[in-house]
């Protein structure tokens, strides 16, 4: 298949542009007399079920708590922070492709590790200077 027409995630992984569908939208908020006229706003849909990515990447996708991500599988985003259909188009591009890249990472797993020796006793110690302090504030009978 031709690369310019590929999404590539990984080194083994991409999504044909095909899969992701655009629509492009009127802009919200200040622009003049251009954002009444031009639809330059862009409406990016990833249909996750559908698409040629391997299971993986849809149940880490499907399991992800991302607003942009719909119950039905479905990634939205709306790119509209430029002037230019085209640089708002990368941008949702460049920004589903993060979202799938971050679905591929895996989390390091954590080694429980115990306090030290010197942190220990620095607690204990500052637990009993804590405890002395208190008890001098008691009266006396």
């Amino acid at each position: 298949m031709d690369e310019s027409k590929l999404l590539i995630i990984s080194q083994r992984v991409s999504v044909p542009l095909s899969e992701i569908e655009f629509s492009a939208i009127r802009s919200q908020g200040a622009g003049g007399q251009n954002v009444n006229k031009v639809a330059t706003a862009i409406h990016l849909s990833f249909d996750i079920p559908s698409s040629s990515l391997p299971d993986f990447y849809k149940d880490r996708l499907r399991k992800c708590s991302d607003k942009r991500i719909t119950k039905e599988g479905l990634i939205i985003i709306k790119a509209q922070e430029f002037r230019s259909q085209e640089k708002n188009k990368t941008s949702a591009i460049e920004r589903l492709k993060l979202i799938l890249q971050n679905a591929g990472k895996s989390n390091k797993k954590r080694v429980a590790t115990k306090p030290t020796k010197g942190s220990q006793t620095r607690r204990m110690d500052k637990k009993s200077h804590r405890s002395d302090l208190k008890n001098t504030r008691k009266k006396i009978f």
